[in-house]
C-alpha cells in the first residue's frame, strides 16, 4: 500500500495530507484557496492518485505560508508513501496542452530535490491567486519529495489555461513515474543501487 499521512502545524499554518499513489484521482480539499483546489485536483486526476488536503493558514496576510506549506507537506507524504522504490519506472514526463496552451513536466524520483521552472505567466494572478505562489508550491514540492523536476510552460495566452497545463502535466509526469516496471520487480531503478 503505497500511501501517507502528514500534519504540519507551524505558527502560520496548520496542514494535513493524505495520499494513496495507486488511488483513482478521489479528492477532497479544503484550503481556502478555490483556485489551488482547482490545480491540486488536477493533480490527483491525471495522477491517480487519491488526495485530501486539510488547510488553514494565515491568509488574512495572503496566501504564500499557505501554498508553500501545501507543498511542503505533500512531498513529505509523498516521500513516505514511495517508499524504497524499488520497481518503479523512476522516470516520467508529460506534454499537455489545453487549447492555445501547452506544457511539460519531465521528473526523475531521484531522491535529489531540484526543480527548474521555466513559466513565464501573460497575467500575474488567476483571480485573486497570485501566480507567481505556483513555483512556490513546487519548490515545497519537490525539496520536501525529493525529485527533480524541469516544468516548462511551451506555449499559451491565457494565465489559467498556462497553470492548468503545467498541473496536468505534472499529474500525468508522476503518473508514469510511480508505475511499477515488472522488468524491474524488487530492483532499485539506479546504477548506484540507492535512490
Amino acid at each position: 500500500m503505497r500511501n501517507a499521512q502528514v500534519t504540519r502545524n507551524t505558527l502560520e499554518t496548520k496542514i494535513s495530507v493524505s495520499l494513496d499513489l495507486d488511488g483513482g484521482g478521489v479528492t477532497a480539499l479544503d484550503t481556502g484557496l478555490p483556485f489551488l483546489e482547482h490545480m491540486l485536483d488536477q493533480i490527483a486526476r491525471h495522477g491517480m492518485i487519491d488526495l485530501n488536503i486539510q488547510a488553514k493558514g494565515d491568509l488574512h496576510i495572503d496566501a504564500h505560508h499557505t501554498v508553500e506549506d501545501i507543498g511542503i507537506t505533500l512531498g513529505q507524504a509523498f516521500s513516505r508513501a514511495v517508499g524504497d522504490k524499488k520497481g518503479l519506472r523512476r522516470y516520467g514526463h508529460a506534454y499537455v496542452p489545453l487549447d492555445e496552451a501547452l506544457s511539460r513536466v519531465v521528473l526523475d524520483i531521484s531522491g535529489r530535490p531540484g526543480l527548474v521552472f521555466n513559466v513565464d505567466f501573460v497575467r500575474s494572478s488567476v483571480g485573486d491567486f497570485d501566480l507567481e505562489l505556483v513555483r512556490e508550491f513546487f519548490q515545497g514540492f519537490v525539496n520536501h519529495a525529493l525529485v527533480t523536476m524541469h516544468i516548462d510552460n511551451l506555449a499559451g495566452d491565457n494565465a489559467h489555461h498556462q497553470a492548468e497545463t503545467v498541473f496536468k502535466a505534472f499529474g500525468r509526469a508522476l503518473r508514469m513515474a510511480l508505475e511499477m516496471d515488472p522488468r524491474m520487480a524488487g530492483i532499485t531503478p539506479s546504477t548506484k543501487g540507492t535512490l
